[in-house]
């Protein structure tokens, strides 16, 4: 009798009158949503601008879901394209089968072309990005038990993945929990990433080559774990040597990295910070470009209402002696009036 296990759902989506609504597809989702809010977060730490991760993203995770569906269906073709498979299976994506390895890989190349039209250069974003990822994975990975796939070897531990389906040569009974195994794993990778960020500042890409050499120390013993079917190479599973590469290579450009380019970006976001100068700037009382800009487009108005104040009083001052003028010669012709009207009086 068991006393305790890990359910597995009953089915892994729901109805909204005609609309399905998958699990793997939420689990996805939010993964996204969780790895750009805290990338945003990062980036914005480091000096860059709000939204530049989000705008980047635009390109990254399309390349993402692309490159992991692609490498799911090489690696394992006989699921979609031998005898009585059907081969437009392939575009299900909803229905699981994505490979990390492709997904970062094809997506590094969408976030790459995202950095080239922004300016900016791509080793300080994926730092920035590195620990999303991971968390990503971590909500991902849920995605498998919704499923009820991906599951390791038969156990009777008290946290055994309880397998109820019997649909594609599933047999129930109690397994490892693999999903669970690398969903942990993954929150400690990004954990570990951050903290060792914010203690060596690291930049120039190690950040992310951290993040990758230590998910893969991980989905080594993961992997192993599993009884899916796999394509073996020398008693290993072909993920297991993928891993083992992967692992290598990002050891390697860690320690080579640290050696060529020490430290860490000292600018990620070149208009973020004439940005930032341009506030500083204006806080201190100091002038940037727009505001001389301004000022002298200001002091050009006032040129010119004074001009016109200065002609307004030229020709009221010229009016008034006019008036002036006019004035002394009513009078002296009043005067000169008066002295004839005088003078005749005196000879009557």
């Amino acid at each position: 009798m068991e006393l305790a296990y890990i359910p597995s759902p009953s089915r892994g989506v729901l109805y909204v009158g005609p609309i399905p609504l998958r699990g793997y597809a939420f689990c996805i989702i939010i993964g996204v949503f969780v790895a750009v809010w805290l990338g945003n977060r990062r980036w914005i730490a480091r000096g860059g601008r709000a939204g530049t991760v989000a705008d980047i993203a635009v390109w990254a995770v399309p390349f993402g879901l692309i490159g992991g569906r692609l490498y799911h269906v090489i690696t394992d073709y006989e699921l979609y394209f031998s005898e009585g498979r059907d081969w437009v299976d392939a575009f299900k994506i909803w229905e699981g089968g994505l490979g990390i390895w492709g997904a970062i890989a094809l997506g590094a190349l969408g976030a790459w072309i995202g950095c080239r039209r922004r300016g900016i250069p791509m080793p300080a974003y994926a730092d920035a990005v590195a620990p999303g990822i991971a968390l990503a994975q971590a909500i991902g990975r849920w995605g498998n038990w919704f499923n009820q796939e991906l599951y390791g070897k038969e156990t009777d531990v008290p946290w055994a993945l309880h397998i109820t389906s019997s649909a594609d040569g599933r047999v129930p009974g109690y397994y490892h929990p693999t999903f669970l195994y690398e969903s942990l794993w993954c929150i400690g990778v990004a954990l570990l990433v951050i903290w060792a960020d914010r203690r060596f500042k690291l930049g120039h890409g190690r950040a992310f080559a951290l993040y990758v050499a230590a998910y893969c120390a991980g989905r080594f013993w993961t992997e192993y774990l599993r009884v899916d079917e796999a394509h073996h190479i020398l008693g290993l599973r072909l993920n297991n040597w993928t891993a083992l590469l992967v692992f290598l290579l990002a050891t390697a450009y860690f320690v080579v990295s640290a050696k060529k380019r020490p430290g860490r970006e000292a600018v990620v976001e070149p208009d973020a910070r004439a940005d930032a100068s341009g506030d500083a700037a204006a806080a201190d009382g100091e002038s940037t470009p727009e505001d001389a800009k301004d000022k002298d487009k200001d002091e050009a108005e006032d040129g010119a209402k004074s001009s016109e104040t200065k002609a307004d009083a030229e020709e009221d001052a010229g009016a008034d002696a006019k008036d002036g003028v006019k004035a002394k010669d009513g009078v002296k012709a009043e005067g000169e009036a008066e002295a004839e009207s005088e003078s005749a009086g005196n000879k009557s």
